[in-house]
Parts: structure tokens; C-alpha cells; sequence
């Protein structure tokens, strides 16, 4: 798994690391995002640990002088004894249940918590479908924007007791990245069981953390795991890594470690994994667009339209179709293929299916004539297509 040059790129990125002593833009962070993970906040049977939660809260409460987002994870494991469960259930609705009853749960023990030290909190649920329609969005960036300005510390989570399998976030780790675009985030802190990224199986005699990841390369040909220790979450190493893939790519650092050296890492130390930005922010929807939406049918392009999709940048008029799938309505995400069958972009279409067939190779102004000024508009706009890099 890790080899001898495994191991001196692990010694370089140490040195590099360790070196600068406090983190850059992370001590001085002024919005921070923080995410921890449902092992970090419940016992082994599965309900709430209050210690566990007071002692995350005394640390995050000290920084009077920042504004902080709590992703939290921890709703269905919360429910789980409660309901009766000593596991967590498979099923989507027994999932739903637990949510239900462990979100309330959840959330009244961080309001105690916060309390002791005069702050309020404010409970947010957001789903998919919230975040990648324009309108959606712009409601959610209101009301955490709102919440930061009274000094209160917005409770985020996924809205697990409504998601469907289509419109879920799949993991806490990708809502945080994408949390952290939306709120215009200084820094992304992920909490959970394992103090930070490792060359190999953390429980390995020989592997070492690695401090410092200034993109992709400095992964390569290392292993990452994929199931947590405590078995009450969905994520894993994979969903953390890819987390924090979106958000340096969208401008925002991010610090992984466990939820024990949470004051450290917010403090700028050395602790956990330091991913550096890779690149600059982008316009907020579209990331959402390309990493929270799932696509509910695909809009077929001939070669010009996804010429002029992909080069030009231009939106997407019904005479560049060529065929249409699947079943949506106006405001779905749709995939935008190729001839081949490629997906190269993503967007919002603003028709049903069900009209696209007729509206197929014509132009704008033909259908506006016959069909009405309704239909003088593009299938997907511009602003609301994102493209997909492979």
C-alpha cells in the first residue's frame, strides 16, 4: 500500500507543513464552516452523547469574533434508540423516522449547550433540490446570512426526514463543502473519528499522517477507506477527501481532523490534514448545480449545439436537440449528452418532457409564431448550466 516513496512524499508534505508553524488563513479565518460527523456526537448504541456535544460547543463558542456554520450530522443516529432500533435501519422510511425523532432531539441539546454561553442557535434543513434551483438558493442564503448577522449559530443539516433517495446529499461531508461555497466560508473545518488523512490504514504499524495536501498529485497512489469506525454515519475517508476536493476547488481551505483536536485546528495548529485552496470561488448556484443536483432525465445535443454548449458558453436552443429522456418538468436538473452518450454539462431546463419532442430542430421564432411567445426562450439558459469536466 505505501511504499518507500509513499513515504518520503509523507515527509516532504510534513516538513512543508510544519514548517510555516501556524496555518495560513485558517488562525485568522473570519466565516468558518464546521462539520462533525454523527460517531462524534453519539454513544455506541446510538443516542446523543451530551458530553460529547458540550464539549464541541465550548470550544466553538469561545470565538465570539467569527462566524460559525455547525453542519451537523447525527439526526437518525440520535433517533435510533429512541425508536427502539439497535442499528440503523436500511430502509428509506425507517431512516426517515429516526430523523424525525433525533433531528428534535439534536437540535435541543445543541440550543442547551449554546446556551450557557448566551447564544442562540438556528435550526436549518436544507435538501438538494433546495440549493440547486435558483430561487431555492437565494432563499438559503438569506436566511444563514440573516441568522450570522443576529449572532446566531445556524444548525445545518440534511433534511432527511423528506429527502428521497433522488435528492438526498448522500453525506454531511459534501453538504459542508457546498455549505462553505454558499456562505462564502473563509475555512472549512471536518470533524470526525480520525485526527486526519493517513498514507495507509491509520491502524497500520508504519503509516503516518499526512499535514499538508496542495492538490491532487499529493494523493496519488495512496488508499483511502471508505467506512467509518462507529458505524452510525455514511460516510467515510472517500466522502471527506471528495468534500474537501469542492471546496478548495471553489476557493475555500479546508482543516481535517478529529473532533478532540477541534480547538486546535481552529486555533491554526498543526493538527489533521491541511488541504490548500486549488482554486478561486465560482458563481455560488453552479457549484451547487454540478455536485448537489441530480440529473431526473438528459437532453440528446448534435454536435453543433454542444459545440456551442461546451465552447461557446451559449445556452441551449430546441433546434440543437436531438433527442430527449427520461421524465422531468420545468426547473429539473437534466443532463446535456453527446452524440456518444457523454454527459458535458448539467442545467435547469425550463420545459416538461413532454413539450421538448415538438419543440425538437426548430427555432425559437417558428415556435413562438405557432405555439405562442412562451416558446420564444431557450430549452436551458446559460445561467443556469454548468459545464462537467472529465
Amino acid at each position: 500500500m505505501a511504499g518507500a516513496s509513499q513515504d518520503a512524499g509523507a515527509a516532504r508534505r510534513a516538513s512543508a507543513d510544519e514548517g510555516h508553524g501556524r496555518r495560513e488563513g485558517v488562525a485568522d479565518a473570519r466565516r468558518i464552516v464546521v462539520k462533525v460527523g454523527s460517531s462524534s456526537l453519539t454513544t455506541a448504541s446510538g443516542g446523543l452523547d451530551a458530553d460529547r456535544v458540550d464539549a464541541l460547543v465550548d470550544v466553538l463558542a469561545k470565538y465570539q469574533d467569527k462566524e460559525i456554520v455547525l453542519v451537523s450530522s447525527g439526526a437518525i443516529a440520535a433517533g435510533l434508540a429512541p425508536l427502539g432500533f439497535d442499528k440503523r435501519p436500511r430502509d428509506l422510511a425507517r431512516q426517515q423516522a429516526a430523523a424525525s425523532v433525533g433531528q428534535g432531539l439534536l437540535v435541543a441539546r445543541y440550543t442547551a449547550s449554546f446556551a450557557r454561553y448566551g447564544r442562540r442557535v438556528g435550526q436549518v434543513l436544507l435538501t438538494s433540490d433546495d440549493t440547486s434551483r435558483r430561487a431555492h438558493y437565494r432563499n438559503a442564503c438569506r436566511t444563514l446570512d440573516q441568522l450570522l448577522a443576529m449572532g446566531a449559530v445556524p444548525i445545518v443539516n440534511e433534511n432527511d426526514t423528506v429527502a428521497t433517495d433522488e435528492i438526498r446529499f448522500g453525506d454531511n461531508d459534501r453538504l459542508a463543502a457546498l455549505v462553505a461555497h454558499l456562505v462564502r466560508a473563509d475555512l472549512l473545518v471536518l470533524l470526525s473519528d480520525v485526527d486526519g488523512l493517513y498514507d495507509g490504514d491509520p491502524a497500520t504499524p508504519g503509516t503516518s499522517r499526512i499535514p499538508q495536501v496542495s492538490g491532487p498529485k499529493d494523493l496519488e497512489g495512496i488508499v483511502i477507506g471508505s467506512a467509518g469506525r462507529a458505524g452510525v454515519g455514511t460516510g467515510g475517508m472517500v466522502t471527506k477527501v471528495e468534500a474537501a476536493r469542492i471546496a478548495t476547488a471553489a476557493g475555500v481551505p479546508v482543516v481535517l481532523t478529529s473532533a478532540v483536536h477541534a480547538a486546535d485546528a481552529l486555533a491554526g495548529g498543526p493538527t489533521g490534514t491541511h488541504f490548500l485552496r486549488t482554486g478561486r470561488r465560482s458563481a455560488d448556484r453552479l457549484l451547487w448545480l454540478a455536485h448537489a443536483s441530480t440529473p431526473r432525465g438528459a437532453l440528446v445535443l448534435d454536435d453543433g449545439a454542444v459545440q456551442a454548449v461546451v465552447e461557446r458558453h451559449s445556452s441551449l436552443l430546441p433546434a440543437g436537440i436531438a433527442s430527449v429522456e427520461g421524465e422531468f418538468t420545468a426547473g429539473d436538473p437534466v443532463e446535456l449528452r453527446d452524440g456518444a452518450g457523454r454527459a458535458v454539462a448539467r442545467g435547469l431546463v425550463n420545459f416538461d418532457a413532454r413539450e421538448i419532442p415538438r419543440l425538437i430542430g426548430r427555432s425559437t421564432r417558428d415556435l413562438a409564431r405557432e405555439l405562442g411567445p412562451a416558446y420564444e426562450r431557450e430549452v436551458v439558459h446559460r445561467d443556469d448550466l454548468v459545464l462537467l469536466h472529465h
